[in-house]
């Protein structure tokens, strides 16, 4: 097999890793928790993946593009930058934890404690793709799934959100430690500089406004309704989505690997044939997916979520739902991606703020069941909106920088 088929399975294989991670730090700390205590979690940990995603579209998607002799130089700079950036917003949260009560106070000291951790070691997984050695980010993610999974699974049941964050945090310094490890002689003799990521105009800004109206509006927007509605409204919707995270790996490296297949393909009508076979597959492994989890008896999803499976069970037909049409969804975007680039922004942020208000509405009329259909429906207008942009578009020549 060639260099380039083993980088890609290496990038398949981390994407895996990381998705397990995330899943797996659910599962357990659900299995662990109170239903309010896993809400305290959800809440934090919803928090934390809308950084995550900051941090990965403003350092990260950038620093993928660059080519060249002075990739590593860069890829010190996005450590450097990752590092400097999370420990202050670290600080930030810190600051709130010890201003908000109880234990979602103390949770939220605890993220702000772990977060330069965390953030910089996944950090380090788009130095490994920018330098071209996947490999060496597989490595280190496996690392971090061990040593999470191990630290999470001898905790005592009923331990406070707060320690469960704090331990989730400190289990990423042994993968931690490793990256930084195999990143030395890339980045050595290497000079950082930060600046650039000051500047204005800087590439990532124009990523973080994609990621903030596709990605982020509605995790913002779940978050909301753990502070102006109630914490276990989080936990439910939280819950319900990580028993679908198998189907996150898929929508992830259909992002990350057809791309470049897609721009191989002669004409938009062969482009299209591909992306919508693409997209009734997922589609239909969406909707399969969420039938099987509702056909699951209540002991099984018990041993899966523990107290929130309750909530989250009631919740698996909505998102189910969302899941299905977000396989259509990500394939129109995929197609737009390809042969008119610049169609996306426009399309993300109408369609993403529509799904947010759903979302909120939904959640107004009909509780947290509505709030998980309003996540349905605004996805399936996107996936509808993106299709019939797709029809009427004509292809465009694209940037250099949109694949």
């Amino acid at each position: 097999m060639s260099r380039r088929g083993l980088a890609a399975i290496a990038s398949v294989l981390d994407q895996a890793a990381s998705s397990a991670t995330n899943i797996l730090v659910l599962v357990l700390a659900a299995r662990l928790s109170s239903a309010s205590g896993f809400a305290d979690f959800s809440m934090v940990y919803v928090t934390f993946s809308v950084l995550l995603g900051l941090n990965m579209a403003y350092v990260g998607q950038s620093l993928v593009l660059e080519k060249g002799d002075g990739v590593g130089a860069l890829a010190r700079s996005a450590a450097g930058f990752t590092g400097a950036a999370s420990a202050t917003v670290g600080a930030v949260l810190a600051a709130v934890g010890l201003v908000l009560p109880g234990a979602t106070g103390q949770a939220f000291l605890a993220l702000g404690l772990v977060l330069p951790l965390v953030l910089l070691q996944d950090g380090l997984r788009y130095c490994f793709s920018a330098l071209r050695t996947p490999e060496r980010a597989l490595a280190a993610d496996a690392l971090r799934l061990v040593c999470v999974v191990a630290a999470l699974g001898v905790q005592p049941e009923g331990a406070s959100a707060g320690r469960l964050v704090l331990v989730w945090g400190v289990s990423a310094l042994p993968a931690l430690a490793l990256g930084l490890f195999l990143l030395r002689p890339y980045v050595r003799g290497r000079r950082a500089d930060l600046r650039p990521y000051l500047r204005r105009g800087h590439l990532g800004q124009r990523f973080v406004v994609e990621f903030a109206v596709g990605n982020g509006s509605s995790q913002l927007a779940v978050l909301g309704l753990g502070v102006f509605a109630t914490p276990l409204a989080v936990g439910a919707l939280r819950g319900a989505t990580t028993l679908f995270g198998p189907l996150n790996v898929l929508f992830n490296s259909a992002n990350a690997f057809a791309p470049p297949f897609l721009g191989r393909l002669r004409g938009k009508r062969a482009t299209v044939r591909a992306t919508a076979l693409l997209g009734l597959v997922l589609a239909t492994l969406g909707a399969g997916w969420g039938a099987v989890l509702y056909a699951l008896p209540d002991r099984v999803g018990s041993s899966l979520l523990g107290d929130t499976w309750a909530a989250a069970s009631a919740l698996l037909p909505a998102t189910g739902a969302q899941y299905a049409v977000m396989g259509l969804g990500t394939c129109a975007l995929l197609t737009l991606r390809v042969l008119a680039p610049k169609a996306t922004l426009s399309l993300q942020v109408v369609y993403s703020l529509l799904a947010v208000a759903v979302l909120l509405g939904g959640y107004a009329l009909w509780g947290v069941a509505g709030a998980a259909w309003g996540l349905a429906a605004g996805s399936a207008a996107k996936a509808t909106a993106g299709w019939l942009r797709v029809g009427r578009l004509r292809p465009e020549p694209a940037p250099a920088l949109a694949a």
